[in-house]
């Protein structure tokens, strides 16, 4: 079999986890060849980055568009309250930020992270001409495009090409079923880890036949999937558990053979190897997202050389019955970032973390018959750190009828602008080879 690029493939191999990678289910012929590539890789070692010295990305997609409007709530606006008479949020029961806005009130620790000076919330956040597919909307996001034109590879994948040359490849670190689009990129890179639901985890762990061996009931626990509609019957919300987007099949038998490595789930000894160096030190609730967040949190604590993490939380298609569902939605979601940023703070690791949130649009401002709401446009995005500029940016969209564009809020920040943001002030790399174009930065971080 010929081999091109040997010398790429052995530096791709020697630095990473995946040489040792390929004891469960992965075809003979597939392990034979990276265990052979990886045997003469040994010669061309790169040194390994410490995993203490960067600057970390935690994206988390709310996947199926969360209602903005019922996040962060413009509770003293009358075109709000009338155009939602069952499920307005209104000033006794929101979390008040100002005059103005407040939370949903099961987002406490949001509010915690406002007063606290660690939440940036931006207003209207959405792209010129929006579309309402979940499935475009989230190639949309993940690629950084035009609504008109479709890319090849993901923003984070473009990052990953661009300023990451030579980085092992849990550079990048998804936690999820499928490595989203915003990884896609030219050079195969990032790792998926998987929920171990079609093969059990090799490991050095002694157990009885038949039984479940630690190793694999701690990774069964952490990486346990939560599919929409089955936790709480039709309080569940929502079709859309996670949108990952369209990843490009590469043709190369090799490419071909390190995607299956990268996609496929890391041996359950490699990262538990890193995640024995740290404990959590919070309390989690019980749920996938929490359960994505420690396991981020371990890894962090462990020295894992990752510039970026990907989690999501789905479930926020919410048609009908939105009330329940959403409330159980944001509650997680902000019950587990208390406790994922709890631990990164005791690690010593917080100034380290900014935690970017995104949904592939908001929902309509009119509630619907079934007592939900559509899909729409412009949402509200969070930053949460110590090192964000705290408080509001951007203008928040008129919501006058006349003002609407169908029914949608007009967005008012591109989100590419957010991206730009955090890639200069964050990441530390010039975002105008990733994007395609300089977008305006804004006072965030």
């Amino acid at each position: 079999m010929s081999l091109p690029n040997l010398k790429t493939r052995r530096e791709f191999l020697r630095s990473s986890l995946i040489g040792g990678a390929l004891t469960w289910t992965v075809p003979t012929f597939i392990a034979r060849t990276f265990s052979s590539l990886h045997s003469e890789a040994a010669d061309s070692a790169i040194a390994p980055i410490t995993g203490r010295d960067g600057t970390i990305l935690v994206v988390l997609q709310m996947a199926g568009g969360n209602d903005g409007l019922n996040t962060v709530v413009p509770f003293a606006n009358d075109y709000y309250l009338k155009a939602r008479p069952g499920l307005c949020l209104g000033s006794a029961s929101v979390l008040k930020l100002n005059e103005t806005f407040g939370l949903h009130p099961g987002m406490s620790a949001f509010k915690e992270f406002y007063e606290d000076g660690r939440l940036s919330i931006v207003h209207g956040v959405g792209y010129p001409n929006p579309n309402r597919s979940h499935f475009r909307s989230t190639e949309i996001w993940q690629t950084a495009s035009d609504s008109n034109k479709a890319e090849k590879y993901g923003w984070l994948g473009r990052y990953f090409d661009n300023a990451c040359k030579g980085a092992d490849p849990t550079v990048g670190i998804n936690i999820g079923k499928q490595m989203p689009q915003a990884f896609a990129s030219s050079k195969p890179i990032g790792v998926s880890l998987d929920n171990p639901e079609s093969y059990r985890f090799a490991s050095n762990d002694e157990t009885e036949i038949g039984k479940m061996s630690p190793s694999e009931h701690f990774f069964r626990q952490l990486n346990k999937p939560e599919m929409a509609g089955t936790e709480s019957g039709d309080n569940s919300g929502a079709s859309i558990a996670s949108v990952p987007g369209k990843i490009p099949r590469n043709t190369s038998p090799l490419d071909y053979l390190e995607r299956t490595a990268l996609d496929a789930q890391v041996s359950s000894d490699k990262i538990l190897a890193v995640s024995k160096r740290a404990q959590n030190q919070a309390t989690y609730p019980a749920s996938q997202l929490a359960n994505s967040l420690k396991l981020v949190a371990r890894l962090i604590g462990g020295g894992l050389a990752t510039r970026v993490f990907y989690v999501s939380q789905g479930g926020y298609d919410t048609h009908a019955n939105q009330k329940p569902s959403h409330e159980r939605l944001v509650t997680d979601l902000s019950e587990s970032l208390k406790s994922f940023t709890s631990d990164l703070k005791a690690q010593g690791n917080s100034e380290r973390v900014l935690i970017m949130t995104f949904s592939e649009f908001g929902r309509r401002l009119a509630q619907n018959a079934n007592g939900g709401t559509d899909h729409g446009a412009a949402a509200p995005m969070f930053l949460i750190g110590p090192r964000v500029k705290a408080g509001f940016t951007g203008n928040f969209p008129s919501l006058a009828p006349t003002d609407l564009f169908n029914g949608d809020l007009k967005f008012t920040t591109d989100f590419r602008s957010v991206y730009a943001t955090v890639l200069e002030q964050w990441l530390k790399t010039d975002s105008g080879p990733i994007l395609g174009r300089h977008f305006a930065r804004l006072p965030i971080v």
